[in-house]
């Protein structure tokens, strides 16, 4: 069956996407629909903004925010008109997620990285300032520090140098890439600075994720949707309180909120693009090769995005830090070659 259904979708004519006999696959589409990340959401409309302007005889491209995890369960759901072309991800597709997509006859999935973000750490201009690290940040949100019961009320009782104010971060869903990167590159560096927590990891890998990257429901920790935009929001509103979202969205507020360092390092354009800032982390988009010659625009919207991702492009323009020159050359060629995934980049 799942060959059958890529042959016939690589054979399809643009609205001829219903004969292919697979599960969902009844009606037609005529145009793009990419799912995913919201810190990849405002860089996918600008694109698909000049996409339009440019090639006028194709329909505007639907851009949704659904979070990256959930973006990547809709677009390996399988292939057809009822499903996404495009996954749009603050983080690498997991493993398990690319044997689903094969699972379900997704079978060639091209793998671009589109650019560089940074999980910034911000609170109002004028507002509560800490040089945060990693291990600061899991001893305050950790559901159980260390595994122990968590007593943290204040920053202070976390580190005596920092303000004795009520720990208040607003920050992203577990749907959501930008909670992944927060998990992988502070919670997890922040918990196995102890070395017990790093001995756990080898002897029981479980119990060592529940432990580093479980985040406190205690009211603490406030998961504010895939809603970027509201949680800048509520830090403006809140001297006090602390937000956790993408590198773009502290750019695109410099006027309203203010980055707080990581190691001492502030979330700058300079310190992302050399990962020097320790919440640097690349963004992706993942397309369906079998969609290609089926949904028209596809090709074009693909070569739109590599015409923007550019130093001088309209995306470093609203904060999106263009990847290393061999990295950006290596996904030019796999965005014009459409190039697949083989499964070897997870090893």
């Amino acid at each position: 069956m799942r060959t059958t259904i890529s042959l016939c979708l690589a054979a399809a004519a643009a609205l001829s996407l219903s004969a292919c006999d697979a599960p969902g696959a009844g009606g037609t589409r005529d145009s793009i629909r990419a799912v995913g990340s919201s810190t990849v959401y405002p860089f996918a409309k600008v694109v698909a903004e000049n996409f339009a302007r440019s090639n006028p005889d194709f329909k505007s491209p639907l851009i949704e925010s659904t979070g990256t995890g959930g973006g990547i369960a809709l677009f390996c759901a399988g292939v057809g008109p009822t499903t996404p072309d495009i996954a749009n991800a603050s983080r690498r597709m997991k493993k398990s997620e690319f044997e689903t997509c094969q699972a379900n006859g997704v079978e060639d999935v091209i793998e671009l990285q589109v650019g560089l973000d940074g999980i910034a750490f911000a609170s109002a201009q004028g507002g509560i300032v800490m040089n945060l690290t990693p291990e600061i940040v899991y001893k305050a949100l950790a559901a159980q520090p260390y595994g122990e019961e968590q007593t943290a009320k204040t920053w202070a009782d976390v580190d005596p140098s920092l303000p004795a104010e009520p720990i208040l971060v607003y920050g992203p869903p577990s749907t959501s890439g930008t909670r992944d990167a927060l998990k992988e590159l502070v919670l997890e560096v922040g918990c196995d600075a102890n070395p017990a927590m790093d001995q756990l990891k080898e002897s029981d890998e479980d119990r060592h994720t529940q432990i580093c990257t479980e985040v406190r429901s205690d009211g603490a920790y406030v998961d504010q949707g895939e809603q970027d935009n509201l949680i800048v929001q509520k830090i403006g509103n809140n001297p006090k309180a602390v937000g956790v979202f993408g590198y773009s969205y502290l750019e695109e507020n410099a006027g309203k909120v203010q980055g707080l360092p990581m190691n001492g390092v502030e979330p700058t354009y300079e310190n992302i693009s050399s990962f020097e800032y320790p919440g640097a982390r690349p963004l992706y988009v993942y397309v369906k090769k079998a969609h290609l010659d089926a949904i028209p625009g596809l090709k074009e919207f693909i070569a739109e995005w590599t015409r923007s991702w550019g130093k001088d492009g309209p995306l470093a323009k609203i904060g999106l830090v263009p990847s290393p020159s061999d990295a950006m050359a290596r996904n030019l060629e796999a965005a014009t070659q459409h190039t697949a995934m083989t499964g070897d980049e997870f090893e």
